[in-house]
């Protein structure tokens, strides 16, 4: 089974993770099962682009993102060539590296 290390992020896993995550799975659903709770504002519909990562290792496994996701992309605070969103990117058969960035575009978000 893949896993997926999510590199640190000072609050959502400031000592980063290691997950195994089940072929066929988001990385978005994989880091939300194993309690990281990646921001997924529109419920995971690629309405948005809370969910964005960049995947820093294994970027070629996960199948080429579509057209609407590469819109939603186009749209995503410190987008990068390795940029996907977490709620349609794939888990395929190899480990993935994943960066959530530090920051994120949410018009929706309610400060506590």
């Amino acid at each position: 089974m893949p896993q997926i290390i999510f590199l640190p992020h000072e609050k959502l896993c400031p000592e980063g993770m290691v997950i195994e995550a089940e072929p066929g799975i988001s990385i978005c659903d994989a880091a939300l099962a194993h309690g990281l709770e990646i921001e997924h504002a529109c419920e995971k519909s690629c309405a948005c682009t809370t969910c964005h990562v960049i995947v820093r290792e294994g970027f070629p496994s996960l199948e080429a993102a579509d057209e609407v996701e590469e819109d939603m992309l186009d749209k995503a605070w410190g987008l990068e060539p390795e940029s996907r969103l977490s709620c349609q990117a794939i888990v395929g058969d190899e480990d993935l590296v994943v960066e959530i960035p530090k920051y994120t575009i949410n018009l929706a978000a309610e400060q506590k």
